[in-house]
């Protein structure tokens, strides 16, 4: 469980919790963050120009570029989970569709334990072409839906024979805000508000609750810990991954890679 942190040591700590495994020096690990300032975050392939960095500035809001891929995501008000594991491991195989619909099982039942009935989405894929910038418009395979609207996003990398997978679980707050920091043709804004307000929802709106981040962190540890059949033990980065992540963050500042 770690405190918040900026966008970019975020995902250079993921990384660097993911190069410790592979390099046998670091056990695999599930970690709950959040984010300060509020930050906007790029799938690995998006490109930049989906980003409104006038106004990413002028509201104070962070860019970065995750390790892996998907849409914009805008950090504020949420939990975010990441976990590391090896290939080798049973709940990383049968390729990122399986796992990802393993380790859902995770977030499901930490979601139970809050009182929420979720499932994972099937089937609501979009086509490539039909893809917005944002996220949270529409779930993929086995991300967590409640009520038909996306309430967990995830997304997964896989390297030097390990799997590193995050998401994000919206806490409370309104979901819409993202579209004031992304660029597109002027009179699709609002249209874009309504679109994402009817396709997603936090964790208050679903359960009808305000949670502290650290109950919802304990509930997702358990959660993980009852489906993945796991032990877990509490934690710190080691000295290895910090100086690792200090060193990595230079590269997630910048929004020039992987081009």
């Amino acid at each position: 469980l770690h405190g918040e942190a900026p966008g970019a040591l975020n995902m250079a700590i993921d990384e660097a919790m993911l190069i410790a495994l592979a390099e046998g020096v670091s056990p695999p690990t599930i970690r709950f963050y959040a984010w300060a300032p509020p930050c906007l975050s790029l799938g690995r392939n998006q490109p930049v120009t989906d980003a409104d960095l006038p106004a990413c500035r002028a509201a104070g809001v962070d860019l970065v570029r995750r390790p892996t891929g998907g849409r914009a995501i805008l950090h504020v008000d949420e939990l975010t989970y990441s976990v590391t594991l090896l290939h080798s491991d049973p709940r990383a195989g049968g390729g990122v569709v399986e796992s990802y619909r393993r380790l859902s099982e995770g977030l499901l039942a930490g979601l139970r334990r809050l009182g929420v009935e979720a499932v994972q989405a099937r089937g609501q894929r979009k086509p490539a072409s039909d893809l917005t910038a944002i996220c949270f418009e529409t779930p993929a395979d086995y991300e967590i839906t409640a009520g038909g609207r996306k309430l967990v996003g995830s997304a997964q990398c896989r390297s030097r024979g390990s799997v590193l997978q995050h998401g994000t679980l919206p806490l409370h707050g309104d979901l819409t805000r993202i579209v004031s920091y992304l660029s597109m043709p002027e009179g699709e804004h609002e249209a874009q508000r309504r679109i994402l307000g009817a396709g997603a929802l936090t964790l208050e709106e679903a359960s009808g609750r305000t949670f502290p981040f650290a109950q919802v962190a304990q509930a997702l540890a358990d959660g993980f810990a009852e489906a993945l059949h796991l032990t877990l033990v509490p934690g710190d980065l080691t000295d290895y991954e910090r100086t690792l992540a200090y060193d990595l963050r230079r590269r997630y500042a910048a929004l020039n890679w992987p081009a």
